[in-house]
């Protein structure tokens, strides 16, 4: 064989080589199938929602992420969660502080979740994981566990319920202390 045939037949193969590798199967990204109810429709950083009721503010809510579900008229807040209470002359009665919450926006009550804390507008604090506020109400509570201290007392038990600006509660299933006059 000649120089030039050898040459040849090596391009030949090498070219051969070089085509079969590029016929090969690629990987093909897959789409996972998401519902709509399961992506967001909206998504939102650094939001404030205000919470009104015949021009009154009642609440005002602030959250690191924010995302809407058109599908279950749901807001699904996270990254730290902050709702200021006001009653109806317009007065902060209380504030809310907690790692997480979901809002129903046909009734805009709220379930916060994870360390949440509320401490009113007297320095009375209240701790539980979880709690709800009940918008047409103006009322809070909790089946969890809660712990409350004011000036006067500390108490703990399992369920409570409360005006917002907890004032005047009632817990369930007590323990704790008090001061007695």
């Amino acid at each position: 064989m000649s120089a030039k045939n050898v040459v040849f037949l090596h391009v030949l193969l090498l070219s051969l080589v070089l085509l079969s590798c590029g016929c090969e199967d690629k990987l093909k990204p897959t789409l996972s199938s998401l519902s709509s109810e399961e992506l967001p429709q909206q998504e939102s950083w650094n939001s404030i929602i205000t919470v009104t009721d015949s021009g009154r503010i009642k609440a005002i809510i602030k959250s690191g992420y924010l995302q809407y579900f058109e599908e279950t008229y749901q807001t699904i807040l996270s990254g730290g969660v902050s709702v200021r209470f006001f009653g109806p002359t317009g007065k902060q009665t209380s504030y809310l502080l907690s790692e997480e919450a979901v809002i129903d926006e046909q009734t805009n009550d709220m379930e916060a979740r994870k360390n949440v804390l509320v401490v009113s507008s007297d320095s009375s604090r209240l701790r539980t994981e979880r709690l709800f506020w009940d918008n047409k109400r103006q009322l809070i509570y909790s089946p969890e566990f809660v712990t409350i201290t004011t000036s006067k007392e500390r108490l703990q038990g399992h369920g409570f319920e409360a005006d917002q600006s907890l004032k005047y509660y009632r817990v369930y299933r007590v323990t704790g202390q008090a001061t007695v006059q």
